[in-house]
């Protein structure tokens, strides 16, 4: 007989900055009326609970500890045993198992990880254990114990943030026991990769817990006149110490530290001709070379404290301070000239950014009964203080063969003017989940922010929104096993980063999001399948480029979509990860937008009205598998597969684009793709050896788009990697 689902208590985890602990959280099982007062605890196990495989059975994406299947809203779980079957090192890599995800190219001003999510951005809606990590940097997944994203309207915050969702990082941290894994890869196109995850206990409640990531990759793409290529070189550490773990008084203090030294690439350009990328020169030209540079560092501080009054009754409390420095020189790639050896052909894309901020977020929630219903309150707050600055870089040489242009890491423009901001948000939130009847359970939530930015802008040196947001969700579970909901979300999006651009203050970024949906648990629990039908507007949407002058994209786009997701095992040999997401975007109002010179009210060609959105494709698909032969031997593969996307800028008062000598609206098209993957691995107890083949087939495909349209970013050919693990 299939055993009950059981609903887990949102306490009794070792966490860090909202990471999770499932060793901690296995010693709070008591839920009976009479355990009203938590005593310090002591640990009978020194051993790190399993962790789970492709179904993820616990995350605070929500602000408190539950299982995925109980929160009424459509989420994706990328675990730690699913990344390490794939042999994914970056952020990026990892999300490519989020269907109806998209990842855009190197922005202006806006470089490094930067996705689509149901045909929205991201940008505004990163986070890191809970707490908002929306720098431009490029995040790693070493220190990562899995990966969640909640779909719609910034409801991980009740209503802060933008349309698409939530990607919320979740670190490793610390737990009782001595436990270590060293892993060793090496791969065609110069990979290689070498990662230590190391857990000591040092007395009854105290453990330390370091990662460490060293890897480099190179590229199949070169520049045949210097013999010069794109690469990555990347290191880092993170490390945590947990003091009073499984007590009623826990702390965690953390470090994480990442460098990037990469030689970036900008892809291909578009044929203006065919709206297609462009085929005159070799899909394999890099227009950089060696002298080119992406370089960054990213210091992240974060303290949690975490007070647990009863099992039902929590307060926990975070404190983050983070830096951010980049410095990079790119080259745009061209359609009339081939590459230089000098970085003469093509154009030059230059940044340096440091950005700081200061986060303290406080969150408590308790579980009661009242008037025979029972409750799952939290009340919380939040401030958080953004200081940025953004420059271009100096050319210490020229731009002829003669006199080659010269940037230099970190140099600035003493001629440029640069952008800087500095914000202050402050945020209070409550909700209560009631359930007013067995089965039946109704969540409401509501946010007030409020952000105070100034800015170097002369024409908008400052500006003030206060926003209210709303959530809310009916759900019915008819067993443990099935869950029914029906959910409502609106936000206010109140990072800095999105409103500096506004010659004269506009309204800001709004969003809303409706879905209907259904969850089920199959196999005894062991396989999750869910499914999501919704809709999502945005009004006043925001430019990314943050030096451009046209700051609102649409005044009012929407998302129709449906979702279909399955993850776990459907035999104790044979695990699954699928999605399956079909998106109707279209822009329903144009962009206005206040001309810079005359301070006047300007509108898009009302052309784009009912025109598809940019990097949104129709359908995207994937599938990941495995299954466990006898004596240690363990197979597996799968499939990404993404409809054409469009690059072109809608805000613009000129003709819609179109093939020459057309009147259809044909904007420059990423073609649809689909590639293969495979694993082969020999796993024992204390070692592994794992093959993975990526893109098995060596199709030449395009996974990232620059939105406005001008190029696209070829993805990686066939590549070979292999593995060698080590746990003690």
């Amino acid at each position: 007989m299939p055993q009950p689902h059981k609903t887990l208590l949102p306490l009794g985890a070792a966490l860090m900055a909202g990471g999770l602990s499932i060793s901690a959280f296995a010693a709070e099982g008591d839920d009976s009326p009479q355990a009203t007062v938590l005593p310090t605890i002591k640990v009978e196990a020194n051993a790190e609970v399993p962790k789970d495989g492709y179904r993820a059975t616990t995350t605070r994406v929500g602000k408190t500890l539950q299982d995925p299947h109980d929160i009424p809203q459509a989420v994706t779980t990328v675990t730690s045993q699913l990344m390490q079957d794939q042999q994914v090192s970056s952020l990026k890599d990892a999300l490519r198992n989020v269907a109806g995800l998209t990842f855009n190219a190197a922005e202006g001003g806006r470089a490094g990880d930067n996705m689509m999510l149901r045909g929205f951005y991201t940008f505004g809606d990163m986070y890191l254990d809970g707490i908002r990590d929306t720098a431009q940097y490029n995040r790693e997944t070493f220190y990562l114990e899995q990966i969640d994203v909640l779909r719609g309207a910034g409801a991980m915050l009740f209503g802060r943030g933008q349309a698409g969702g939530v990607i919320n990082q979740v670190s490793k941290v610390p737990h009782l026991g001595d436990k270590g894994r060293i892993t060793g890869s090496v791969g065609m196109y110069g990979y290689y990769e070498m990662t230590g995850d190391f857990n000591k206990q040092i007395t009854d409640t105290i453990a330390f817990r370091f990662n460490g990531m060293k890897r480099t990759e190179g590229s199949w793409r070169k520049n045949p006149a210097a013999n010069d290529s794109p690469g990555l070189d990347r290191d880092g550490f993170a490390a945590s110490l947990g003091i009073g773990l499984n007590t009623s008084n826990e702390f965690i203090l953390s470090h994480i530290r990442t460098t990037v030294d990469d030689k970036p690439d900008y892809g291909v350009s578009f044929d203006s001709a065919t709206r297609r990328p462009q085929e005159k020169f070799p899909v394999k030209y890099y227009w950089g070379t060696n002298n080119n540079f992406d370089k960054g560092t990213a210091n992240i501080s974060t303290a949690t404290f975490t007070h647990r009054f009863s099992p039902a009754s929590e307060w926990r409390t975070q404190v983050r301070y983070a830096d951010y420095e980049r410095s990079y020189w790119a080259k745009t790639p061209q359609t009339t000239l081939p590459p230089s050896a000098l970085a003469v052909t093509g154009g030059n894309q230059t940044r340096y950014s440091d950005y700081k901020t200061i986060t303290v977020q406080t969150d408590y929630n308790h579980r009661f009964k009242l008037f025979g219903m029972n409750h799952e309150f939290l009340v919380g707050g939040e401030y958080l203080n953004e200081d940025s600055f953004r420059s271009t870089l100096l050319n210490f040489g020229g731009t002829t063969v003669a006199n080659p242009p010269l940037f230099r890491p970190n140099k600035t423009n003493p001629g440029a003017v640069p952008v800087e901001f500095n914000s202050n948000s402050y945020a209070v939130y409550a909700q209560d989940t009631i359930e007013f009847i067995p089965k039946w359970k109704v969540t409401l939530g509501g946010r007030r922010d409020q952000m105070d930015a100034k800015y170097s802008s002369t024409t908008s040196p400052k500006l003030n929104y206060g926003e209210w947001s709303m959530r809310g969700a009916l759900s019915y579970h008819f067993s443990d096993q099935s869950h029914f909901y029906i959910a409502y979300s609106d936000s206010f999006s109140p990072t800095a980063d999105l409103y500096q651009l506004s010659v004269t203050p506009l309204p800001p970024e709004r969003s809303q999001v409706k879905e209907v949906g259904a969850k089920w648990l199959l196999f005894d629990g062991d396989l999750a399948l869910r499914t999501a039908l919704y809709r999502a507007d945005k009004q006043w949407e925001r430019n990314t480029d943050l030096e451009s002058t046209a700051a609102i994209l649409t005044k009012k786009r929407r998302t129709d979509g449906i979702e279909l997701e399955l993850a776990g095992r459907i035999t104790s040999n044979w695990e699954v990860f699928s999605g399956l997401a079909i998106m109707n975007p279209e822009i329903r109002e144009v962009a206005v937008n206040v001309n810079p010179t005359t301070g006047a009210l300007t509108s898009a060609n009302p052309e784009y009205k009912g025109k598809r959105a940019r990097n949104t494709p129709p359908y995207a698909f994937n599938l990941w598998t495995t299954y466990k032969l006898p004596y240690g031997w363990k197979v597996g593969g799968g499939v990404e597969v993404k409809g054409k996307r469009y690059g072109y800028s809608p805000t613009g008062t000129g003709p819609i684009p179109t093939l020459p000598g057309g009147t259809k609206f044909h904007p420059n098209t990423a073609p649809a793709y689909m590639r293969w993957d495979a694993m082969v691995a020999y796993e024992q107890p204390k070692w592994a050896m794992r093959l993975n083949v990526q893109n098995i087939f060596n199709t030449t495909y395009y996974d990232a788009i620059y939105d406005n349209g001008p190029f696209v970013i070829p993805g990686l050919r066939r590549r070979v990697i292999m593995t060698a693990e080590y746990r003690f």
